[in-house]
């Protein structure tokens, strides 16, 4: 029985490496994946020296649990995409829910529909698509389940600089609820080190000034700051970037001139907070980020939005890894008829 779990206990010894090594890799999260699969393989395979009602259970969580979550994930997407519609419009960002969830019942009905065609043509093209979709289903469950573990990082230590990424403002000049919810979460590590008698950290707000916007995101940012009663001088603006590479590259210049040896966290939202580490990590940035609060209708689409970002950016081995699923799956079709 040992020798079973060997596979996932080498996966996990790695993972627990890589990720002391540093926590921003997205490595981390298929090495985590990885981890738990060969550990649910390693039990199906000890099943005959299980007791009976172990062996039901095992049975139950690797197989029966998987197939009512995605069914019940389906509803649940489903539903949310019509709230996103009604509180936030129809724009594409905004159907991504509704249309994953559309896409778990679009490919149950087709595993149902296809064995009663009987024709080897179309079972291998749902077996071919069905390959596809369990692989972008398995990195998807890496990213969110390693997502939610680097979402419970805390602030230890003393920090020289919280850095704080902006995004849109409302009317050209005004921090919206999403914006302001990272500013409070800077605010509450800034009061949390100067409680424990800590030199006061830099509050670094960045973002540059939008087409649309009348003032930088920066400037609106510390203006929202100052009104909440941190002291203008505790403040530094970046005020020339436009996208989170900016953000985290120009911060890093500031942060340095101001200390080579600095340390920093970077707060943005929850469902923001891994990639933008990822982006941290390959600017070079020498801190965690630290996600703040968001609505929770909210989160099914950024979540997913964050995905879809994260897997285009590892396109060369995520391409490379679906054509050959569909290769050698059209490979074997052809074969068969």
């Amino acid at each position: 029985m040992v020798a079973a779990f060997a596979l996932p206990a080498l996966f996990l010894l790695v993972f627990c490496v890589s990720a002391y090594k540093d926590r921003r890799r997205f490595r981390n999260a298929v090495l985590l994946g990885l981890t738990f699969v060969t550990f649910s393989f390693a039990l199906l395979v000890q099943l005959t020296a299980l007791p009976s009602w172990a062996a039901v259970a095992v049975v139950g969580l690797v197989f029966l649990v998987p197939a009512l979550g995605s069914l019940a994930l389906g509803v649940f997407l489903v539903r949310n995409g019509m709230t996103m519609i009604r509180k936030e419009g129809r724009r594409p960002a905004n159907l991504l829910s509704m249309l994953a969830g559309l896409g778990i019942f679009g490919m149950t009905a087709l595993l149902i529909t296809i064995p009663l065609l009987d024709s080897v043509l179309l079972s291998g093209l749902a077996a071919t698509l069905t390959a596809v979709v369990a692989y972008v289903s398995f990195i998807f469950l890496c990213f969110l389940g390693y997502a939610f573990l680097y979402g419970r990082i805390k602030v230890r230590g003393d920090v020289d600089h919280v850095v704080m990424l902006g995004s849109g403002l409302i009317g050209g000049d005004r921090v919206p609820p999403l914006l302001a919810s990272r500013l409070r979460k800077g605010q509450e590590i800034y009061e949390a080190q100067l409680a424990r008698g800590s030199r006061p950290p830099v509050l670094l707000t960045s973002g540059g000034k939008g087409s649309d916007e009348k003032v930088a995101e920066a400037r609106a940012m510390a203006d929202w700051l100052i009104a909440e009663g941190v002291p203008a001088e505790h403040i530094t603006l970046e005020d020339r970037s436009r996208t989170t590479e900016e953000n985290m590259e120009f911060s890093r210049q500031i942060m340095l001139a101001h200390d080579p040896d600095y340390r920093c966290v970077v707060v943005t939202n929850n469902f923001h907070a891994f990639r933008a580490a990822m982006m941290a990590r390959k600017a070079g940035v020498n801190g965690q980020v630290l996600g703040s609060p968001t609505a929770r209708y909210f989160l099914p689409s950024a979540t997913i939005r964050e995905f879809v970002a994260v897997f285009w950016e590892h396109r060369v081995v995520n391409l490379w890894i679906c054509g050959a699923l569909t290769a050698a799956g059209t490979g074997v079709t052809l074969l068969a008829l």
